[in-house]
């Protein structure tokens, strides 16, 4: 649809990562990162986007419909380049990209599955425990990304009480939960719900201002699945709030069960629009 509206040349490589979930997002942009190492001074538009239409649930299952009220249409399109000479044009340089994915857990993978009804209706279905594991897949996230962006007196202290936990000084609850907002300046999460963006700002001690973007993305356009992030990465931009230097980062969760996160660097002053 984008090459035949723009009228693109006939040797564009087109890729559908479609099925991907609330995280494509960030699969995308791992996607295209790793094309441009490979097909360098290139050009990847990543276009992330939620189909609703195609998942619409018409039986009467409680945990099915949920999808039904959570997901909202929406759009964003990423340009990425491997040319030097946009180096001066940029926003931002990709600095780490982690994904985890825990599907090997039974839990995990079962807790968004689509599936049939008893009225053999198509649907996806939403475990309660959908919060439990998000959890979970972020700590295993955190602990991947921690060592590439945490100052050393953080990832000191995190593994002094992992030591003191396994020698059983200390308990679960004692475990020193790092403060990330020493590695980074702003904050993306994805919009999945309120109770997701306040269960995440609990278990990284993060400010209000710093899950602002995410709830007001919420607010303004509900869940648009992969691409809240662009939203709330666009909002903190409007508000004149990103200076050359800082540091986003982005979370992204998805079924599977996925989280994701993306380090960004801001490489100019931007100014707001």
């Amino acid at each position: 649809m984008v090459i035949n509206k723009f009228q693109m040349r006939s040797n564009i490589m087109s890729l559908n990562l479609s099925g991907m979930g609330c995280s494509s997002g960030i699969i995308s942009v791992g996607l295209a990162n790793d094309l441009l190492r490979v097909h360098r001074n290139s050009l990847a538009l990543v276009v992330s986007s939620e189909i609703l239409s195609q998942n619409w649930y018409t039986g009467k299952d409680r945990s099915m419909l949920l999808t039904n009220c959570l997901f909202r249409m929406g759009g964003a399109a990423i340009l990425m380049s491997s040319r030097d000479q946009d180096r001066k044009k940029s926003k931002y340089v990709l600095h780490n990209l982690i994904r985890t994915n825990r599907a090997e857990d039974d839990q995990s993978y079962a807790c968004v599955f689509q599936e049939v009804d008893n009225e053999n209706k198509v649907g996806v279905s939403i475990s309660k425990n959908v919060m439990n594991v998000a959890e979970e897949a972020l700590k295993t996230n955190m602990v991947l990304l921690g060592p590439m962006v945490l100052p050393l007196t953080e990832q000191f202290q995190y593994g002094l009480s992992l030591m003191l936990q396994k020698m059983k000084i200390l308990g679960k609850k004692g475990i020193y939960i790092p403060d990330f907002r020493k590695g980074f300046e702003h904050f993306c999460i994805h919009a999945g719900g309120r109770v997701v963006i306040m269960a995440i700002e609990k278990s990284l001690k993060l400010r209000k201002e710093d899950v602002e973007a995410s709830k007001m993305t919420l607010h303004r356009f509900g869940n648009t699945s992969s691409s809240s992030i662009w939203y709330e990465l666009s909002y903190t931009e409007a508000k004149g709030r990103i200076r050359k230097g800082d540091r986003i980062w982005q979370i992204a969760f998805g079924s599977g069960f996925k989280c994701n996160s993306a380090v960004w660097r801001c490489v100019c002053n931007i100014k707001p629009q």
